[in-house]
This record gives C-alpha cells, sequence and structure tokens, in this order.
C-alpha cells in the first residue's frame, strides 16, 4: 500500500498583534470564498490580515479589509485588492458568533490565513475582547519576566 503524499499545513498570514491587542476566548477554523487569482495570490505570500476584521452581514459573516493584492499574471480577470470575502461556516458556528458579537461586546479577529493538508485556504478566527492598557501592560511585563527568567536559567546552567 503506497504512503499518502500529505502536505503539512502551511501558513500564509498570521496576526501577530492580535494576541497582544485583544483577549481571546474562542478560535473557529472557517473556510473563504475566493476567485482563482485570489487563490494564486495568496500562494505567492504577500498577503496581509494584520488590519482586518470579520463582521455579521445579515446571516452571513464576512472578512472586511483583508489585503490580497492583485495576481499580476492575470491581466482583465484580475480581483480587487480588499474586497469583502464571504466565511464559509456551519450555521451553529454562524449564530454563536453573532450571539456573542451582538449581546456580549466581543469581536472577531482572523488569526492565521493558512492552506490545510487538502490544499483548501483557510483561516482561523477567533472571538476576542479588546485589552485596555493596564492589560497590555501586565502582558508586557509577563513576556519580560519570562525572557529574563530563561536567560537567568540558562545562563545557570
Amino acid at each position: 500500500m503506497a504512503e499518502k503524499n500529505e502536505r503539512p499545513i502551511k501558513v500564509v498570514a498570521e496576526n501577530r498583534k492580535a494576541r497582544f491587542n485583544y483577549a481571546i476566548d474562542d478560535t473557529i477554523e472557517a473556510g473563504i470564498a475566493l476567485t482563482g487569482t485570489e487563490v494564486k495570490s495568496i500562494r505567492n505570500g504577500k498577503t496581509t490580515i494584520a488590519e482586518s476584521y470579520a463582521d455579521a452581514r445579515g446571516s452571513e459573516i464576512w472578512l472586511i479589509n483583508a489585503n490580497i493584492p492583485e495576481y499580476l499574471q492575470a491581466n482583465r480577470f484580475n480581483h480587487e485588492p480588499k474586497r469583502p470575502r464571504k466565511l464559509l461556516l456551519h450555521r451553529k458556528q454562524i449564530n454563536k458568533l453573532i450571539g456573542a458579537v451582538e449581546r456580549e461586546g466581543m469581536t472577531l479577529i482572523p488569526l492565521k490565513l493558512y492552506f490545510n493538508e487538502r490544499g483548501r485556504a483557510k483561516l482561523q478566527l477567533a472571538l476576542a475582547k479588546g485589552k485596555k492598557l493596564h492589560d497590555k501592560r501586565e502582558t508586557e511585563k509577563k513576556r519580560d519576566w519570562n525572557r529574563e527568567k530563561g536567560r537567568l536559567l540558562r545562563a545557570r546552567g
């Protein structure tokens, strides 16, 4: 029996500031409705999701302000770089996310854009609450202390 040729997960874009600016409560994997030129452009790796967010419009969830640059080889069939993109989720997940956003004042933040083992573009979406300035300072103190503690332990032997 032949071994399956499984591709590893390839992270294309990551929102590194999200964990600093938001207290993350829950994460969900969502598919994205893309055109062919968008997929090719994402594979090139120039995509940014740092200033993007997800929003509920009607009974659907959309990714807003994600920058997928135009694919240079696709002349007139190209896409708009910052167009809203529909996220593909189950109805129960959509209802849960919409309820949390409306009732509890939470936001939907994209954490990672990646290709899964099957080669499909996926988005890791987080249900998060914004941190206050003192919470951000506390996070920074913990991170600095852990870094310093690691240095001390390594120097000690």
